[in-house]
């Protein structure tokens, strides 16, 4: 959690620190210009920070036990940020592309689900408050949804013991 402007390259290069990794894919999360017919004129991000790091630690150690030996950081910017910033940057390396891409959109849809981190959207006319997380971190349901999100799955999560058979 940051209120700096987000970088991706200290990621990649904590993610790929070690080598034996041939993939790292990479997740940047902009604002954009427009939601729902509105146009945005800028974001404000708020955060509880102390449960938010724990939330962001536990994602972390659930897509480990989902794509072991898959590497990954996160940074989450929180304040003002204008059209086209980042709000969210992940890194995941592996030793298969497969894993890496799975776990970064595990991040992202974790984050979605059970990171206490609030959107004010601006745009012109108005402004609103985005609904957060709302998922409970210890609801094994919405974890099954988001591997289930994370590898692409129509349907049902994937079987044990393989996240994305």
């Amino acid at each position: 959690m940051t209120t700096s402007v987000l970088q991706l390259d200290p990621l990649i290069r904590l993610v790929s620190n070690g080598g034996g990794h041939g993939a790292v894919a990479t997740f940047i999360g902009v604002v954009r210009d427009n939601n729902l017919n509105r146009r945005v004129t800028h974001l404000e991000y708020e955060a509880y920070e102390p449960m938010a790091v724990k939330a962001l630690e536990q994602i972390c150690r659930e897509a480990d036990g989902e794509w072991p030996g898959t590497r990954l950081a996160v940074h989450h910017r929180t304040g003002r940020l204008a059209i086209g910033e980042a709000s969210i940057v992940i890194a995941a390396a592996s030793p298969h592309r497969a894993a890496a891409f799975a776990a970064c959109r595990y991040v992202i849809e974790r984050v979605k689900q059970i990171v206490p981190i609030w959107k004010h959207e601006f745009f012109e006319g108005g402004e609103v408050w985005i609904e957060g997380a709302t998922a409970n971190p210890e609801d094994e349901a919405a974890r099954l949804e988001a591997v289930r999100r994370a590898c692409g799955a129509p349907t049902a999560a994937p079987a044990v013991g393989s996240p994305c058979a």
